[in-house]
């Protein structure tokens, strides 16, 4: 049986990506801190589903605690699958050393984890962020010229450059995949489309900032753990940077206009001027996942939004409003 870490096991992607692990026999540990960033029932209800699960362990665990990830997690693994980090571009400018400390930091104790128990393949979440104000669209993993404008963004970039120090040095193999607006089923409360889901359906005002002509590349949280499991699998190289996203933008407008379709109610919108750390438009180049990966998303967004509604409806027990 095959074992993975995955760390942010019990959080929006993590979950999605533990129970498709489990399904097709491996054996995974949750390393999870359950962050007050959000409800942690929210993350506890994620991974319900597998309490009799012999397979899945869950470790209450930070990783900026070095001793104690080193002492609590022993044994044989296969893989490191990082998706823990302190998430959110505006936050990140608010309080930009603690994202030093759990984005960058945080990513070194678990690559010396790696390197102590000898785990040959690392995957990495980074983000469309590190590109910041790049104009050249869509953005490719080859252009090497990023401009980041938020400590959140950079902090991704150092882990990224912390993936290629140890595929160097420790033979350990660092895939970094940027994502791209993920959404879908048990996504984070604080993200736009949940937030707006929720003050649609208890008639708030939604705060939109800019006119509404801001772009992103929404990608679907199972297209997004489809890429994730394909890099596990990957084994031509030592260490690669790779875009994972749906190469088609959707602007805010327009998702606005769905998530109003897909509820059958109508927003009341609160025009904002555009916030620091924001960006124009994210658009990705999955050329080279298609080429390394075999990567394909599928679902396109009305459908994806479709799937978070119906979530969202049956949750509303947990959401935090």
């Amino acid at each position: 049986m095959k074992k993975a870490i995955v760390t942010g096991g019990a959080g929006f992607i993590g979950s999605h990506l533990v129970d498709k692990l489990l399904s097709t026999g491996w054996h995974v540990t949750v390393i999870e801190n359950f962050d007050p960033y959000y409800d942690r029932e929210i993350k506890k209800h994620n991974l319900i589903h597998h309490d009799l699960n012999p397979n899945l362990e869950i470790i209450e665990l930070d990783i900026t605690n070095q001793v104690e990830l080193i002492s609590k997690i022993n044994g044989n693994y296969d893989i490191l699958i990082h998706l823990a980090a302190k998430a959110g571009v505006r936050p990140s400018i608010k309080n930009p050393l603690a994202y030093q400390l759990v984005n960058v930091m945080g990513t070194q104790n678990l690559l010396e984890l790696s390197k102590k128990l000898n785990i040959k393949q690392f995957v990495f979440a980074s983000s469309s962020s590190v590109y910041g104000v790049n104009p050249n669209v869509p953005w490719s993993e080859e252009d090497h010229v990023l401009q980041p404008i938020s400590p959140y963004a950079s902090s991704k970039i150092s882990a990224e450059l912390l993936g290629h120090v140890y595929s160097k040095l420790y033979n350990i193999r660092f895939i970094g995949l940027r994502l791209f607006t993920v959404y879908g089923p048990r996504q984070r409360p604080d993200l736009a489309i949940h937030k707006f889901a929720n003050k649609i359906m208890n008639g708030e005002t939604i705060p939109v900032y800019g006119d509404g002509s801001t772009q992103r590349d929404y990608t679907y949280v199972g297209d997004i753990v489809s890429g994730i499991l394909a890099a596990t699998r990957y084994n031509k190289s030592k260490y690669e940077i790779i875009n994972l996203g749906n190469h088609r933008t959707i602007t805010l407008k327009y998702m606005i206009e769905v998530i109003e379709k897909s509820f059958d109610k109508k927003a009341i919108i609160d025009r904002q001027p555009m916030q620091p750390g924001d960006v124009e438009k994210t658009f990705a180049d999955i050329s080279k996942a298609k080429r390394l990966l075999g990567y394909q998303p599928k679902t396109n967004f009305e459908a994806g939004i479709n799937a978070f509604r119906d979530w969202f409806l049956d949750i509303q027990s947990l959401v935090v409003k």
